[in-house]
């Protein structure tokens, strides 16, 4: 039993790399061929790393590759990751960090399009998919996804749209030195990139189930199981019939709403659900560590 635990576990961290390695590569090609050329900054870290590269380039006669600001510009942020946060997920955002900057210097330019606001919406929805890949994978892209994660850990939030309007700022700054077609423009790539994410990434959203049922004691054993989260019984009686009727009241994360309500049918095929998004949960709410 411990080596088929061991086995899934060594094929779990496996698939983990191949994504964070793939993100990676799609994260570089991004930026070399829908950012670079077109006056665009992304978000973050990134953006930031982008920005002094333009700087260096245009006020020092400096041409310095992305991985030489970017990597050590996220040193700091990965410690308090590490400290704060967890170990393994630290790890594997390193490693989506060194390949994202290696890949944005190696992978060539195929001047897809000179078309700035292609280059904005698909450069945004790239960029979202890799770091929601990212993110998925128990990993993130860089800096400011360190932060957002620390937000949204402490606090039980989606903090995305706090990193949204930091990001603002930075391509307010862009816009100051090097004009503001590149910067407004920049701002529809992040603004692409972050719908991306919220969609794609659930982990910080919350949905509240309210299950009728025939088997409380099932439909419970399998939200206990399956999420490690509670529920509330409820007695009330069925006004068309006149029957008692239970109801089981639940919070559970975003991510796990289509797996549970799956196993919930199958152990009572006859169960009513309804979901709804809650915009804020006060109280214990369990959440799985980044470790």
């Amino acid at each position: 039993m411990d080596n088929n635990k061991t086995k899934v576990s060594i094929t779990r961290e496996a698939w983990h790399i191949v994504c964070i390695v793939f993100a990676a590569a799609i994260y570089g090609f991004s930026i070399n061929n829908f950012l670079h050329g077109s006056g665009l900054l992304s978000g973050g870290f990134t953006g930031i790393s982008l920005l002094g590269q333009h700087a260096l380039r245009q006020f020092a006669g400096i041409e310095l590759p992305l991985s030489a600001i970017y990597i050590p510009l996220n040193a700091v942020p990965a410690l308090l990751a590490f400290k704060f946060i967890g170990k393994r997920f630290t790890i594997y955002s390193l490693i989506m960090i060194v390949l994202s900057s290696v890949f944005a210097d190696v992978i060539p330019n195929f001047q897809l399009t000179n078309d700035i606001l292609l280059c904005a919406v698909f450069g945004g929805i790239i960029n979202g998919t890799a770091i929601s890949i990212c993110l998925i994978s128990n990993a993130t892209s860089g800096g400011a996804d360190f932060i957002s994660i620390f937000i949204s850990e402490k606090y039980g939030k989606d903090a995305w749209n706090y990193i949204f309007a930091g990001n603002v700022v930075v391509l307010v700054c862009s816009g100051i030195l090097f004009g503001w077609r590149g910067a407004m423009y920049s701002i529809i790539l992040q603004f692409c990139s972050t719908m991306i994410i919220q969609m794609l990434y659930k982990r910080y959203q919350k949905q509240t189930m309210f299950i009728i049922t025939e088997k409380p004691d099932k439909v419970y054993e399998v939200i206990r199981e399956n999420t490690n989260h509670d529920g509330t019984l409820f007695k009330g009686v069925g006004l068309y019939k006149g029957r008692e009727r239970n109801m089981i009241y639940s919070v559970v994360s975003s991510d796990e709403i289509r797996m549970v309500v799956a196993k919930i049918k199958k152990a009572d095929p006859g169960a009513f659900i309804n979901i709804v998004k809650s915009e804020e949960v006060m109280g214990n709410f369990y959440r799985r560590p980044n470790n």
